[in-house]
């Protein structure tokens, strides 16, 4: 099939790459031109494991496509995804403009038959404004479907998740429409969830805030095990083994972050307002989260004691490992506190650290984990990485001015560390 997908962000460059692999032709159409440029050289803008191979394997066999031209991809295709941005207003909604802008654009270009497809994460009705959209801007009453397709792509492991997913949601409204999408999937061997447009469109939402919900949960366990001596492990471990709750998402930290889960969980909880229901749950499942950070600032005083001209290193800058995401990482708030107090800071990151200087300054950034540590007061752990499950401790302890180790990520055991002559304070565990 011929698909166009507009928007090469992280969602569009995944799902647009993907769908070539699937053996469609794909157009993938971005309006930066930089952008464009970079990625008709071979140059990814974002770090997503796999997706540089893909990309060059299916530019290279003439199925992926770079361009700036609307136009030229949507005339020559059966079906339109829509992946550009929904950024959070001020107040938590979702800023549908770009939605609306494409909307606008297909309407005049499309001369048959189109199957227009949702794939940015978008409030429920969404789906009718595009229709209505379509319909305002094309007078020449050509037949065309909405489709919502929401995605549930990780970080890390966007390109599994998209090729091997556990299900695929389509929400259509007709039968025409439904044949097209499950053509599109027909290589995919997943579970394919057919159901109406706006069930779909609150699938998405549902779904980020309940996974949401379940880290905050756990992350209000482990302040209770703190305050009781319990092991939060321990507890996660027990409660996973309950096939009605699951191991997943039952790892005590640093809260979440990154741009679906804190966007998705405000746009929820604004779409639920705007609908005359007062969502307390959400609310309460991003206090949680926040107070998660602040309690961490705590747990560096209490073993730190004064924070100004002490020197922290910092191991992870990214929300999560294998992704150089920093949106919403809780290292932006974390290190942002240290510094107010006059610390001074020494940082690393396997491949956050370029995006990371756009956001610190008067941080000094480190070639490893072993130099970060090298002087410092303390060092705190902020992002679960690999290779930091690996470190020499007996190399960094002697490295430390001070040896401290303040985990944010539960990355070692308590009583090793310990017992290797470290003050170590972790999350929810003795």
């Amino acid at each position: 099939m011929k698909i166009a997908v507009i928007g090469a962000g992280y969602v569009g460059l995944v799902s647009g790459t993907c769908l070539s692999e699937l053996g469609h032709t794909v157009n993938c159409v971005d309006q930066v031109k930089e952008k464009i440029n970079k990625l008709k050289k071979g140059i990814i803008p974002i770090y997503e494991p796999g997706l540089e191979d893909l990309i060059k394997k299916n530019v290279k066999k003439g199925r992926l496509i770079f361009s700036t031209n609307t136009k030229e991809a949507v005339k020559g295709a059966s079906v339109v995804f829509i992946c550009v941005n929904t950024p959070p207003k001020p107040g938590g909604e979702a800023d549908l403009t770009y939605v609306e802008a494409v909307a606008g654009e297909i309407a005049k270009i499309m001369s048959g038959y189109l199957v227009i497809v949702d794939k940015s994460t978008v409030p429920v009705g969404t789906g009718e404004w595009i229709r209505r959209t379509i319909k305002n801007y094309h007078r020449k009453n050509i037949d065309f479907d909405v489709v919502s397709n929401p995605e549930f792509l990780r970080e890390g492991s966007a390109i599994n998740d998209f090729l091997k997913p556990d299900r695929v949601v389509i929400g259509v409204e007709s039968k025409r429409a439904e044949a097209v999408m499950l053509e599109v999937y027909r290589k995919l061997k997943a579970r394919v969830i057919v159901t109406d447009v706006k069930s779909a469109e609150i699938i998405k939402h549902a779904c980020n805030s309940f996974l949401a919900t379940k880290i905050s949960y756990i992350n209000a366990i482990a302040n209770i095990c703190e305050l009781t001596g319990a092991d939060v492990s321990e507890v996660a471990r027990g409660m996973g083994l309950d096939e009605r709750i699951g191991k997943k998402f039952l790892k005590a930290g640093l809260g979440f972050g990154g741009s679906c889960f804190p966007k998705d969980l405000s746009a929820f909880i604004t779409i639920s307002d705007n609908l005359g229901y007062d969502f307390s749950l959400l609310k309460e499942v991003q206090k949680i989260n926040r107070l998660q950070r602040e309690l961490f600032i705590k747990k560096i005083k209490e073993i730190v004691w004064n924070i100004k001209g002490k020197s922290i290193g910092v191991l992870g800058l990214a929300f999560k490992p294998d992704t150089d995401d920093m949106r919403n990482a809780p290292s932006i708030d974390i290190i942002g506190q240290l510094q107010k107090e006059g610390a001074l800071v020494k940082a690393y990151d396997p491949v956050a650290m370029e995006k990371a200087k756009e956001i610190f300054k008067g941080i000094k950034y480190c070639k490893n984990p072993y130099e970060t540590a090298r002087g410092c007061d303390a060092l705190i752990i902020l992002t679960e990485w690999e290779e930091f499950k690996s470190l020499d401790l007996k190399r960094i302890k002697k490295l430390l001015k001070i040896p401290v180790i303040i985990d944010g990520r539960n990355m070692y055991e308590p009583e090793k560390v310990r017992k290797m002559g470290f003050t170590y304070k972790s999350i929810g565990r003795k």
